[in-house]
């Protein structure tokens, strides 16, 4: 059995903004795949399919671990089994890159999966959302919160494509 988590924070206010980046990625993949989301158990918005489970916490963004927990211990998924993706402002827009275990650097949402699991030692994929002069224009919060620069609305759909294809590859 394989979790796959996709880090957003719930409402509709969150759209399409870089700190959804996770949930658009699972939006598009289940799309692609014609899966369909079931209503929330244990904090998340879940599907299952095969030995796949996907969720999107629906707890808030820094406390996305409640849920990852609670699905891994209810279903005995091993951390190693857990591929959580999340966006990171680290990297540039449109890179991504794969670890299979490490710290949460400086994602609020990787390292409440840490606590919660109580362990680091679970693959992840982080999707660069990287704008550094906006950035420093309105600040950090400002720009995980805000919505993605038309530009980068232009590239999100062969990017959500490559992206798919990734998780497909890492399962």
């Amino acid at each position: 059995m394989k979790l796959i988590v996709g880090l957003g924070n719930p409402g509709n206010e969150y759209n399409f903004t870089r700190h959804n980046f996770g949930f658009l990625a699972l939006d598009f993949y289940a799309k692609t795949h014609q899966l369909t989301w079931e209503k929330p158990k244990n904090h998340a918005i879940w599907l299952k399919n095969n030995d796949r489970i996907f969720i999107k916490p629906q707890t808030f963004y820094n406390e996305s671990g409640l849920a990852v927990a609670a699905f891994a211990h209810f279903y005995k998924i091993p951390p190693q089994d857990i591929l959580v993706i999340c966006d990171d402002f680290e990297l540039a827009f449109g890179k991504n890159r794969y670890r299979e275990h490490g710290s949460a650097g400086t994602n609020n949402g990787l390292r409440s999966v840490i606590q919660h699991l109580g362990s680091d030692q679970f693959p992840r994929l982080r999707l660069g959302t990287g704008n550094d002069a906006l950035r420093r224009q309105i600040g950090d919060i400002d720009f995980v919160l805000g919505r993605f620069t038309s530009t980068e609305k232009d590239q999100l759909p062969t990017l959500l494509t490559n992206i798919s294809t990734r998780i497909d590859e890492l399962l």
